[in-house]
This record gives structure tokens, C-alpha cells and sequence, in this order.
């Protein structure tokens, strides 16, 4: 492992007891992003309200790197509680008109991708399959499901299951053709790969930060692009919503035009100080170095686990950061416990073992999952 991927293990102390093989569940923080928590709520508690101005300036800052990440620009990017939470302002915010389509693979996405657009059933509008009956989404099982009551296509960057990575400059180009919104359930690729939203054509893009981002649960963001936020109404609205946001002794009105719009309240300022000491850290290793080093990982993984006879997926030519695999002869769960016992963290989705690597996952910690494997002996 290269000198520059890793100095980061001490950031993360869990590394020391754990086998951690589980980013595309819940991911590990590191020290940096508890020390810029503790930093914050250490002013609170030390100075009040006296550096308030500093934690706004700050929020700015941190709405940059998001945007950096999945390169859109700071008025395109919302700060939210998770993935759900931006998907449904998407979701409830459009100006559906009965006899609309939402183009979904309801039968692979996660719940999140699927219910705010079931939710939409009683405004008239209705779900359209995509088939995929390899686990992922294919832009020509997208263009078999449009027609021309389909407003917008929803999916995930990388199918959390089956760890399928969708084509997304494909799709994007296939929507923009078709004259169809893209929006994104991105929490299985912001961190993991380099994700360019203008570069895909996405116009929505939710996703929060405890898996790859390795910040913590309940904040994230959520991209609108520039020429469709007129479209999305916020479904809440507050002082924060406004353009004259902290004069208090007025009621003024007027919706702000940026993707800020969709914050009605006050900040979430231990969630965001988290999630800028995590994108800091992401940005300083680099994006492209992460999804190179992430890929190399995952291969290993592939290979070691091939040699023992499993089933593995998905191919190289569409993953990301996650692989599944299924052991010869050994019962799923009972090997998954036996893992579990071995402090190797790690999950199970339908039926299969899912592993998902970061890029400070060293060769020693893959060939020891491989050894593990290979030891197994059912009871």
C-alpha cells in the first residue's frame, strides 16, 4: 500500500480492531471529523451565539466542497438530513399533472428511490417498471420503459444490492434526447467514484454522508440543476427559505432562486462541520485516486474469491465499490456469521455477502476475508 493512502489509517481507529468492509452500509468516521464536531460545539458551549457569523461563513465553505465533489456549482447544492429526506423534495416538489410516469426499477432500488414516487399515486401519477433482471439499470431497459407520459427517470448511481454501477452519461444523454428529467439516488457513488452531475446531464442528485463520504448519519446534499430549480417548489418553507433571510423584523416573502431554498430553518451546524471534515478529506486524496485505488480493491477481492469458487458480481465493466459474492456449498448466513465473529464488517443483501472496500483498505485485510473464506468449515 502506497505511502500516501496510508498515512489516513490513523484517522480512522477502528481499522485497529476491525476488518471494515461495509462502506456501502455504514461507514466508519475519522478523527478529523469528530474534531471539527467537538470544535463547534466547544464554541457553543464556551462563547454562545458570539461566533455566529463564523459558522455561517463556514456552511458556505463546506456548500463549496459539496459541490466541488459531484462538480455543480454552490447554488445548485442543498444541505439535507439524508437521502430520502432530498429525493422527496424532489419528489413532492414538481408540478406533476395526472397521467404523469416515473420511470423506476422498483424491484432492485433501495425503498428510498422507490416510495416518494409511490407516494405520488394519489396527484395522479404513475410508476412505470424498468426491468432489470440482472440487478441494474440499463439505458436500454430505460428507453424500452419510456413513453410519452414519462416525465422523469429515478435511480441509483450504484445499485446497493448487486453493487451494478448505471451508466450514467449514457442515461443522461438517452433522457436529454427524450426530453425527460434524471434524478439520482448518488449515496453508492459520492466518495467512492468521481461523479460529475453536468458531465451526466443529471438534473436531481440526493445522497447523504455516512457511507462513502466516511462522514456521519443525518446530513447530506442534495444537487438541483440551475435551469430546473424554477420548476421544484419547496414542500417547507422558512425564514431561512427567503431572500432577506436574517432581517427578523419584516415579513418579506420571496424565495430565494438557488438550491438554498430548499433549507427552511435553522442550520444543522454539528451535521455540516461533520460533512465538510469529511469532503476535506475525500478532496485532499482526490476523487479520481480514490475510485482508482476503490476499483483496485475490489478486484483483488474478485480474484482472491474466484480462486475459492464463488459466484461473484458484478463484473468489472459495471461496478463501483461493491462486490457480492456467493461461497460454494456454504450456507449465506452461517458464513456471514462466522465473519461477523472474526470482526470482518460486512452485510448481506438479498442472499448474497456484500463487501465494499475503501481506499485505505490494505492487500493484508482482502487476503485475510479470502483466508477466512477459504477456512470456513460449516458446523
Amino acid at each position: 500500500m502506497s505511502a500516501p493512502f496510508e498515512s489516513y489509517r490513523a484517522e480512522f481507529p477502528v481499522l485497529g480492531e476491525q476488518l471494515y468492509l461495509n462502506h456501502a452500509g455504514v461507514a466508519p468516521t475519522s478523527l478529523r471529523v469528530a474534531s471539527a464536531v467537538k470544535g463547534w460545539m466547544d464554541d457553543l458551549v464556551n462563547h454562545g451565539i458570539l461566533h455566529e457569523r463564523g459558522w455561517e461563513a463556514h456552511c458556505e465553505h463546506v456548500r463549496r466542497l459539496a459541490a466541488r465533489i459531484i462538480g455543480a456549482s454552490p447554488e445548485e447544492v442543498a444541505f439535507v438530513r439524508n437521502t430520502s429526506h432530498g429525493l422527496g423534495l424532489v419528489a413532492e416538489g414538481l408540478d406533476w399533472k395526472p397521467g404523469d410516469e416515473v420511470a423506476v426499477a422498483t424491484g432492485i432500488e433501495y425503498p428510498s428511490n422507490v416510495y416518494p414516487w409511490l407516494h405520488l399515486k394519489d396527484r395522479g401519477v404513475a410508476v412505470r417498471e424498468i426491468a432489470a433482471p440482472d440487478g441494474g439499470v440499463t439505458p436500454e431497459a430505460v428507453s424500452a420503459a419510456l413513453t410519452p407520459r414519462t416525465r422523469l427517470v429515478a435511480v441509483s448511481s450504484v445499485q446497493f444490492a448487486s453493487g451494478h454501477r448505471t451508466d450514467l452519461d449514457a442515461l443522461g444523454l438517452l433522457c436529454e434526447r427524450a426530453g425527460v428529467l434524471l434524478c439520482v439516488d448518488g449515496i453508492q457513488s459520492v466518495g467512492c467514484i468521481p461523479v460529475d452531475v453536468k458531465k451526466s446531464r443529471v438534473h436531481f442528485l440526493s445522497a447523504d454522508s455516512h457511507k462513502w463520504m466516511l462522514g456521519i448519519s443525518g446530513i447530506g446534499l442534495l444537487y438541483v440543476a440551475k435551469d430546473v430549480l424554477p420548476r421544484v417548489r419547496p414542500v417547507l418553507v422558512g425564514w431561512r427559505s427567503t431572500t432577506d433571510a436574517w432581517n427578523f423584523h419584516r415579513s418579506h416573502f420571496e424565495l430565494r432562486q438557488d438550491a438554498a431554498k430548499f433549507e427552511e430553518g435553522s442550520a444543522a451546524y454539528p451535521g455540516i462541520y461533520a460533512l465538510g471534515a469529511a469532503l476535506e478529506l475525500l478532496l485532499e486524496v482526490g476523487m479520481d485516486a480514490i475510485g482508482a485505488r476503490i476499483g483496485d480493491r475490489v478486484a483483488r477481492l474478485d480474484a482472491g474469491l474466484r480462486d475459492l469458487g464463488c459466484d461473484v458480481g458484478p463484473g468489472p465493466e459495471a461496478r463501483a465499490g461493491i462486490l457480492t459474492f456467493l461461497p460454494p456449498g456454504v450456507p449465506v448466513r452461517a458464513l456471514s456469521a462466522y465473519l461477523s465473529a472474526k470482526k470482518v464488517i460486512h452485510s448481506v443483501r438479498r442472499g448474497r455477502i456484500r463487501l465494499s472496500p475503501h481506499f485505505y483498505t490494505t492487500d493484508e485485510e482482502l487476503d485475510r476475508l479470502v483466508a477466512l473464506v477459504r477456512a470456513y468449515q460449516p458446523g
